[in-house]
């Protein structure tokens, strides 16, 4: 992917935070702004959504050898929902 330089201004307090999250993470400042830019417009959650449903379908046969072949089990009602998932109050 191409890339393109933008310059921002931004106040002594913001640059150093951004500095010291960037090391933190064992990255550039630069890597670190364009994710948190990935991150805000939603493309790392579409890309881990579309990494887990490859894995589930690549592993579908393991999953269904080692829990059978029936119906997935339903996780417990959340607090507030009854047993068929509705939300206590609401008829």
């Amino acid at each position: 992917m191409a890339k393109t330089q933008l310059n921002v201004r931004v106040d002594e307090g913001t640059a150093r935070a951004a500095r010291e999250r960037a090391l933190a993470r064992g990255m550039s400042v630069n890597r670190y702004i364009e994710e948190l830019v990935r991150q805000d417009t939603g493309e790392v959650g579409h890309t881990f959504v579309e990494a887990a449903a490859d894995f589930m379908k690549q592993y579908e046969s393991v999953f269904v050898e080692e829990l059978g072949g029936g119906a997935p089990a339903r996780a417990k009602p959340s607090a507030g929902e009854d047993r068929e998932g509705t939300r206590e109050g609401r008829h």
